[in-house]
């Protein structure tokens, strides 16, 4: 009898799908990297880095993402969007050594299939994209990445402003489940 290992080489052989690996993230000192990552993008923008009461549960899943993404969401000028487009994906390359795409909305709609190839991005500012409708055909970019978050173990960093019942009215409750069973939550709750 062949053991379940010389299944899965016989699957490959025959060009069968396996499930892909999950994306990893474990980052000793996490929470020291973090802030040296942050401090050097707000000092970029000529502003003094704060750490806020949110950074710990990003540091945490920094320091091991047991195979989760990332959705950050919440109240507006907590640092988001900073954290989705430059401080995450710095910290990931210079020392995980993963390379994060990341899109803002407009450029995750004008290209969904771009964004559908990429097996690590980064999404910012969702919720306020508009339906793509492709020669009639109507495509939610967000719901599209999310399953395939899902069904193809893609990392997925994502900011928004949008509250847990506003993320169900745009984007349906299966969306909703997606986020929940792919991505560790962090609520931005300050002012």
């Amino acid at each position: 009898m062949n053991s379940f290992e010389q299944i899965a080489t016989r699957m490959r052989q025959h060009a069968m799908q396996l499930p892909p690996e999950k994306i990893m993230v474990s980052l000793p000192d996490a929470r020291k990297h973090l802030y040296e990552a942050l401090a050097f993008f707000v000092e970029y923008e000529k502003q003094q880095p704060v750490w806020l009461p949110e950074y710990d549960e990003i540091a945490d899943w920094l320091a091991g993402n047991q195979g989760r993404g990332l959705f950050l969401f919440g109240n507006h000028g907590r640092g988001k969007s900073l954290m989705c487009r430059y401080v995450l994906p710095a910290l990931l390359l210079k020392y995980c050594h993963k390379v994060v795409s990341v899109f803002d909305v407009q450029a995750m709609n004008r290209d969904i299939d771009r964004a559908l190839s990429k097996h690590l991005l980064s999404l910012d500012d969702i919720g306020t994209e508009e339906v793509v409708n492709n020669f009639g055909n109507r495509r939610l970019a967000f719901a599209e990445i999310m399953d395939a978050a899902e069904k193809q173990n893609k990392l997925v960093i994502v900011s928004t402003n949008l509250n847990l019942d506003a993320l169900r009215a745009t984007y349906g409750e299966r969306t909703l489940e997606r986020i929940k069973s792919t991505t560790r939550r962090v609520l931005f709750s300050g002012a």
